[in-house]
């Protein structure tokens, strides 16, 4: 009898917990239509954030599983890579760690090119500082320690890329020649990552304005 009481009272309790259950689902999904359908100003603002974040989740996971960065995309503030790339142009960027550099005499060798030229461009950071606007330029070249940079040049300090813009009005020189990386190469390890697909034109504008850099208007 004590035995037939107690699989009584499972039962009983498997029950009303079944109707806890099904009676929770119930009013979750009548809230869940209510938040879909509502009118409500602020219900309608809510959905469309949620909305928005949810975007922003699937294009970076999309984004980082492609090209191996959450934000693989950047936009060009200069014209040294005119007129392969243009001022306020979206470029969207590999991971360096994804993927392998082909320089430019490596690409005149193949017959390899990217954005109308042999070799790969390349998004660095200058001198490998952190927290200045990196350089998306050509890498035209590897050199190793102690070897000379460019004929005449100086010997290279460590191993790395020579680069250089593709603009031949402003950028006629090798960056290491110049202001942005003087005699230094680009180390490996400063490669942020390298460009891929097609340029986006004028979409960087709206970016590039929002942080105050009006380049594509002058």
């Amino acid at each position: 009898m004590n035995k037939l009481n107690g699989i009584l009272i499972i039962r009983t309790s498997l029950n009303i917990m079944g109707d806890i259950i099904s009676s929770y689902f119930m009013e979750l999904r009548d809230r869940i239509k209510y938040f879909k359908e509502s009118d409500n100003f602020w219900i309608g603002l809510l959905r469309d954030f949620l909305f928005v974040l949810v975007v922003v989740a699937v294009f970076s996971s999309i984004s980082y599983i492609a090209m191996g960065r959450f934000s693989p995309m950047v936009a060009v503030e200069s014209g040294s890579m005119i007129p392969h790339i243009q001022i306020g142009d979206i470029i969207f960027v590999e991971s360096a760690d994804r993927t392998t550099i082909t320089t430019y005499d490596q690409g005149k060798e193949s017959g390899y090119s990217t954005f109308n030229e042999y070799g790969d461009v390349i998004l660095y950071k200058p001198r490998g500082r952190d927290g200045v606007t990196p350089i998306i330029h050509r890498a035209m070249y590897f050199v190793e320690e102690g070897q000379q940079m460019w004929p005449g040049g100086p010997a290279a300090p460590f191993a790395g890329y020579i680069t250089k813009g593709d603009n031949p009005k402003t950028n006629s020189a090798y960056d290491q020649q110049g202001s942005i990386s003087p005699h230094i190469p680009v180390k490996p390890e400063w490669v942020i990552g390298v460009a891929r697909l097609e340029r986006v034109p004028l979409l960087g504008c709206v970016s590039l304005a929002s942080r105050g850099i009006f380049t594509c208007f002058n």
